[in-house]
């Protein structure tokens, strides 16, 4: 039976890997990265990703904490009714608010802004994050700021110095979903970027390759290979407070 589970988990790990493994080697030849860095605004569309990206992990997860403490240690009316709903944002289909969120972008006059993408990603990512951050909050023991109140901190100094660091790692966790959500975005940008080119991101990018005579899949390959990079440099980075995350935010 364990050979078995073995053998399957192998195959899972194949089949996941495999399309991320054809990417690279299709884009491997030289030249397919050389007429990708060519292309005019490639670095334009790089600083816009990481812009609208950066911004959202850190909108999110300073949002996300202050909402779990808050559904956690307080109170009040409303407050499962309110949880219910962060639990019902996330089932609804990207696709199906599309449309409304256009016209809603559209009367605030946000059309063909980074800010439109930064706004709305901030908002989807929202649910999920809140619901992780919860979590990690509970597990917090009230003593510890209970006992940092009798030595005269403030609700601030709290926040900052013995609950924040103690729920990091859940932050990392949910700084990883952000970060791609936003990163690998094509939808919102195609919908809310429509005509100004300087604001355009990087999944945009790659429909330059795609041709109404012939598609160039090697330069395809090779910038969905680029792209993929500050992912993993990413995912590097946080990678340890990301494992002690997914363990539990206190240790016994």
């Amino acid at each position: 039976m364990k050979r078995f589970l073995n053998l399957l988990a192998l195959a899972v790990a194949f089949a996941t890997a495999f399309p991320i493994l054809w990417m690279v080697v299709s884009a491997l030849p030289v030249d397919n990265f050389r007429r990708v860095l060519t292309v005019d605004d490639f670095a334009l569309y790089f600083l816009n990703s990481l812009l609208v990206a950066v911004v959202v992990v850190v909108a999110s997860g300073l949002i996300a904490f202050l909402a779990a403490v808050a559904l956690s240690r307080f109170r009040f009316r409303f407050r499962t009714t309110i949880l219910v709903l962060f639990l019902i944002a996330q089932m609804a289909p990207i696709e199906a608010l599309t449309i409304p969120l256009f016209f809603l972008v559209r009367d605030l006059g946000a059309l063909n802004t980074l800010g439109s993408l930064m706004l709305v990603h901030t908002a989807f990512t929202l649910p999920f994050a809140i619901w992780m951050m919860r979590g990690f909050v509970a597990t917090v023991p009230v003593e510890l700021e209970e006992a940092a109140s009798l030595d005269g901190a403030g609700r601030l100094t709290i926040l900052t110095r013995v609950l924040f660091p103690l729920v990091a790692p859940g932050l990392a966790a949910t700084s990883v979903f952000s970060f791609i959500a936003a990163w690998n975005d094509f939808l919102f940008a195609r919908t809310f970027i429509i005509s100004a080119t300087d604001r355009q991101t990087l999944p945009l990018a790659l429909l330059i390759f795609f041709k109404p005579d012939e598609n160039d899949w090697g330069a395809i390959m090779a910038a969905s290979t680029l792209m993929t990079i500050p992912v993993l440099i990413f995912f590097l980075l946080v990678r340890r407070h990301l494992s002690q995350g997914l363990g539990g935010a206190v240790k016994d």
